[in-house]
């Protein structure tokens, strides 16, 4: 019984102090709490480029076939500069009427259109692939985003440097006093969201998760056709925060 009134107060007392503010660390009975912080950065190694398709005309078929060979076109682009068929996403071409109808009530035009991604692991093939797409009026480019194929293991490499931070500050906590670390007791992890920084040559900074250079080819022709700003993609890091209880031997 005693021992069981003994293990509520602790939960209470310990329940009060983790939601107060209090200092990273703190002493709570036979038990430490601390408070740590971790990040793990690296180059971002895969670019995600996303192309729209699109077409209307007031036949059906052939609105159709222009967006499917619009797309066979960029799919075959793509293999040719080196990407691998997994690399190359091709959506679902999407049919829409328009809404304005004749005397004999039907659809005066037909609009298809769809979106190809292509992934690059391989950042000298951004260039050829814009180059391509847009000089032949292939489709319209929408964005180039850089991220990081393999998301979970930077987030468990954040979470140990938060865990490997938590345990040096117990230690280095007990040692004035003499005592050792036991056990951990209690522990609350909190990932953020990964953080991206690309530079556009020029001066101009841009930092978010995804990281998106946006240009149109709308009703250009090919001799005014835009240059498209060398990208230089930055960091990519991903901060992770712990809150452990560790016994006191």
């Amino acid at each position: 019984m005693k021992r069981y009134l003994s293990t509520m107060l602790f939960v209470l007392v310990f329940a009060g102090v983790a939601k107060a503010q209090a200092p990273e660390i703190r002493f709570v009975a036979d038990t430490l709490v601390v408070d740590a912080q971790g990040m793990f950065e690296s180059d971002p190694d895969l670019g995600t480029l996303t192309f729209d398709i699109s077409s209307q005309d007031k036949d059906l078929k052939v609105a159709y076939d222009t967006a499917a060979q619009s797309a066979q076109r960029i799919v075959s682009l793509a293999e040719k500069t080196g990407l691998a068929k997994e690399d190359v996403t091709l959506g679902t071409l999407t049919l829409a009427p328009s809404y304005e109808r004749d005397r004999k009530n039907r659809a005066k035009s037909y609009r298809v259109q769809g979106q190809v991604d292509l992934k690059v692991h391989d950042f000298s093939q951004i260039g050829p692939l814009l180059d391509g797409a847009v000089q032949e009026g292939i489709v319209e480019f929408r964005s180039l985003t850089y991220s990081l194929q393999d998301e979970e293991a930077a987030k468990e490499k954040a979470v140990a440097a938060a865990m490997r931070s938590a345990v040096g500050r117990a230690s280095a906590a007990l040692a004035q006093s003499g005592q050792k670390l036991g056990a951990v007791r209690y522990a609350n992890l909190d990932v953020r969201q990964l953080v991206g920084v690309t530079r556009l040559e020029g001066g101009v900074a841009t930092s978010a998760q995804m990281v998106t250079v946006e240009a149109s080819t709308a009703g250009i022709g090919r001799a005014q056709l835009p240059t498209f700003p060398t990208v230089t993609p930055g960091k990519i890091a991903v901060s992770a925060s712990v809150q452990c209880a560790f016994q006191i031997q």
